[in-house]
């Protein structure tokens, strides 16, 4: 399966945030979109960096409660992997597993075009094996 199945499926829309939000602006998104991470934009389309929910705990341990009135680029992820919708999705997941991340923005000619997660790469894995079973019975029974 290739990443832009999952893109199509889920839809293109990726909340994002400007560099210049505050960390307690990202919460307020993070809470109302029910998602653990939110790519740094500052127009939509190119990435400035990611930052997720592991990021804000790591910074408020390190740096306190002050870091919420900080700007989200003072705890975004600057060098962001990301991934094309032609790429295969079996790829994609042992990479994340391998480097322990949970999300990656899809990006097609520069631009964000979606974003994936570990459980939208499981959910396609499960769905692939679902599929290969109802095959296998299919063909055993008749």
């Amino acid at each position: 399966m290739l990443i832009g199945t999952i893109v199509q499926g889920k839809g293109a829309h990726v909340v994002t945030v400007p560099p210049d939000a505050t960390v307690t602006d990202l919460l307020s998104l993070l809470a109302e979109h029910n998602i653990g991470a939110v790519v740094v934009s500052a127009d939509g389309h190119a990435i400035a960096g990611i930052v997720s929910e592991r990021d804000i705990v790591r910074h408020l341990h390190m740096r306190g409660g002050a870091v919420l009135s900080e700007p989200v680029s003072s705890i975004m992820t600057v060098e962001v992997r990301t991934c094309g919708p032609d790429e295969n999705v079996e790829d994609l997941r042992k990479t994340m597993t391998v480097h322990r991340f949970r999300h990656v923005p899809v990006v097609q000619d520069g631009r964000l075009i979606g974003i994936v997660s570990i459980g939208d790469v499981v959910k396609s894995a499960i769905e692939e094996l679902e599929t290969e079973r109802a095959h296998l019975v299919g063909y055993l029974h008749g």
